[in-house]
């Protein structure tokens, strides 16, 4: 919404809120997780312990995670905004609201689905490496980076407990790099490689 809002509106705007995403860009997130979620309450909203971490993630990584997305809209707004079928629909009286609603948000699908498909990976290994590093989600909850943070112990002996959950995280996240892809390819059949 707001990089369609800065692309199509630009001016101000435009400055303002291109700023913000590149302040949220700029910003240490998973820095920031660690040190939020070593200072919250262990009870929080009715969750206790994995469930208030989870939430912690959950916001932190959406909202900064949202910049990277809003910066691929805004740019497919400033492109799109030019076109031939914009300006007919501004000859013939159409309002904002509707150019907005029936004539960018259609061709903006596509874009987006594709950069949300390529996101999943990201966050994956974003709750992999907070586990790893022990402010993820606790025991008996299942997470591949504390299961690689366990096998530190036992690599020597039997290595078998750091292959297994590695690469089960690089099969999970390559698939999703490949969907991605997929997806990219389908929504986009005039595009070459």
């Amino acid at each position: 919404l707001l990089g369609t809002l800065a692309g199509y509106f630009g001016g101000w705007l435009d400055a303002v809120i291109s700023r913000v995403m590149d302040m949220l860009l700029a910003f240490p997130q998973l820095l920031f997780i660690i040190s939020l979620i070593s200072v919250m309450p262990n009870n929080m909203l009715g969750l206790q312990g994995t469930g208030v971490r989870l939430l912690v993630m959950i916001i932190v990584i959406g909202f900064f995670g949202w910049p990277y997305i809003g910066r691929i809209v805004r740019g497919q707004v400033l492109s799109l905004r030019e076109r031939e079928y914009i300006e007919a629909a501004r000859s013939l009286g159409a309002g904002r609201p509707y150019i907005l609603r029936k004539e960018l948000l259609p061709n903006l699908i596509a874009p987006i689905t594709v950069y949300a498909t390529l996101m999943i990976p990201t966050n994956i290994l974003t709750e992999a490496a907070l586990s790893f590093l022990g402010v993820g989600v606790k025991p008996p909850t299942a997470s591949w980076g504390s299961m690689l943070s366990d096998a530190v112990t036992f690599y020597e002996t039997d290595p078998t407990y750091m292959i297994i959950p590695g690469i089960a995280i690089f099969v999970t996240v390559l698939s999703f790099n490949l969907f991605g892809d997929g997806v990219r390819d389908a929504l986009d059949p005039k595009g070459t490689r």
